[in-house]
Formats: structure tokens, sequence, C-alpha cells
């Protein structure tokens, strides 16, 4: 068995004596070029946008902080309808009514107490679910 490698006439030293070369008239081509005031202007744009983007992302982060308060309020009233139905549930004395009334004028009122107990007590559990909700939402929120 006999290889024959196939000479392309270059030798080693020849191959890097025409990268040097390319090189060079590159390099050479390059000093030459005079730099223009519009390749000046491009390498300033991007540092003008940098404040821009950061006014963007103020305004963003101010609409997101007014989510958060949205939120925040949201929690504050269910807290507070929740306090009011759990006094109601501990302080009334047996003698309730219970109304819903439309905006025709409709009424329906009931004293019946196990009725009253079963709408507040699914009242209540509403709220509470709906305030953990919200919790997680606010624990969960990025500014």
């Amino acid at each position: 068995m006999e290889t024959k490698a196939k000479q392309t006439g270059k030798t080693r030293n020849g191959i890097a004596t025409e990268k040097k070369d390319v090189k060079s008239k590159l390099t050479e081509e390059a000093k030459s070029v005079p730099v223009s005031s519009t390749a000046v202007k491009a390498k300033e744009k991007p540092q003008k946008q940098e404040p821009a983007k950061a006014s963007v992302n103020l305004d963003d982060r101010i609409q997101n902080f007014e989510k958060l308060r949205g939120l925040a309020n949201n929690r504050e009233q269910l807290v507070g309808k929740l306090s009011e139905l759990t006094k109601f549930n501990y302080n009334h004395d047996g003698s309730s009514q219970f109304t819903l009334r439309d905006s025709n004028g409709l009424e329906f009122r009931t004293t019946n107490t196990n009725f009253i107990n079963l709408v507040t007590s699914q009242l209540q559990e509403t709220l509470e679910k709906r305030k953990q909700e919200i919790e997680a939402q606010i624990v969960q929120f990025e500014l």
C-alpha cells in the first residue's frame, strides 16, 4: 500500500505569507478610508436611545405600580366586607331580614334564619377565596 500526498505547489510558509499580505492590504485600506461624520453619528444614536428606553421603562413601572395599588385597594375593601359580615354573623339575634332589590323596584324579602345563614356563609367563603386570589397576585406581582 502506497500513499501519495497531493501536492498543491504551496508550502506552509507560502500560505502564511499570502495571509500576511492580505492582512496588511486590508489594514492599509482601512487606514486610508476617511472617517465620515455619518459614521460618528451612527455611534452616537444608541447612546441617545438609552434614555428613551429608560423613560418607557419608567412609564411601565409607574403603570405597574398603579395596578399594584389597585390590587391593594381591592384587598382592603374585601377585608372590610369580611369584617362586616363576621360582625353580622356573630351579633345578629335571629331577627334579621334579608332583602334583594333590583333597579325596577322589585324586592325579595325573607326573615328565614336558615336561609340567611346559608347566604352569609356562602358569601363569606366567596369573599375569603377572592381575598386569597388577590393576595397571591400581590405576592407574585413584579414592578
